[in-house]
């Protein structure tokens, strides 16, 4: 059981898990069955999503890229047939993060439908205290759910990057070679040079490697929504407050004013708890 664990085995379990090893992984490492690392993982998993909920308030960013990153829960959507799970196929995952302090203030896990996408830019817009400056890519829900939210009070424009097409290129593996982009600015008056979402691109990259049900091309995935939501605001948690960022030299949470030390896993788990 996970609450029969020691604290030094609870600690050694959460750091692998927020560092990218698989269930099976750190079972085979520390010999603790896989389903008593999945109850800990959830458990902490639910409790850092209420943790970065209360403390991802009243921010004073000024610069945000927002972005979402594809999942899916027990099977991917081609295969999903009538009669399976509604939870089952894809899930998308929204994501903000602040360019200046690289911190995330908000992620939520649905859907790419108008509802999803309102209701996360709400929760984005609600934490805020000051104007800011947005950027997003184009997909189609993002104007309305922005109208929505910030009103006129916000500078969003959005970017499209322009991709080449290399017939040599194994384009499972390779990524296209981007070769422009075009920027579109849509309320207010944002500043030109500052329209990016490089930020949130990298950060999508930085979630795909240390969270291993969102690794491409293996076997790992999730197959229950609560377990993925879990792993999502562990993420995240861990992101924010125990991760150092090399540029930075300290978390993102330290340099937004949210924390002023540094953190690490065992000071995580007794929040969570």
């Amino acid at each position: 059981m996970a609450n029969v664990l020691n604290t030094d085995k609870q600690i050694a379990v959460i750091a692998a898990l927020a560092e990218g090893s698989s269930i099976r992984a750190i079972e085979r490492m520390t010999g603790i069955h896989r389903d008593t690392i999945m109850r800990l993982g959830v458990r902490v998993g639910q409790g850092c999503t209420s943790l970065l909920d209360q403390k991802m308030r009243n921010l004073g960013c000024n610069r945000l890229e927002i972005d979402e990153i594809w999942g899916f829960i027990g099977k991917k959507e081609p295969h999903v047939k009538p009669g399976d799970d509604p939870q089952l196929g894809n899930v998308w995952t929204f994501c903000a993060i602040d360019a200046e302090t690289k911190l995330v203030p908000s992620f939520r896990v649905g859907d790419r439908t108008q509802k999803s996408t309102s209701e996360f830019f709400c929760d984005v817009a609600a934490r805020m205290r000051n104007r800011i400056q947005l950027s997003t890519d184009s997909l189609g829900t993002y104007r309305n759910a922005v109208d929505a939210s910030f009103g006129i009070d916000v500078d969003y424009a959005q970017i499209v990057k322009v991709y080449g097409f290399d017939d040599k290129l194994e384009h499972r593996y390779s990524p296209p070679e981007v070769i422009g982009s075009e920027k579109t600015v849509i309320n207010g008056n944002p500043a030109y040079h500052l329209i990016s979402t490089s930020y949130i691109e990298r950060l999508n990259a930085t979630t795909r490697l240390h969270m291993r049900r969102l690794t491409r091309l293996t076997l790992a995935f999730s197959k229950k929504l609560d377990n993925f939501k879990a792993a999502m605001g562990l993420h995240f948690a861990y992101y924010n407050l125990v991760r150092r960022h090399n540029t930075l030299r300290c978390t993102p949470a330290m340099a937004a004013g949210v924390e002023s030390t540094f953190w690490n896993v065992a000071d995580l788990l007794e929040a969570t708890r």
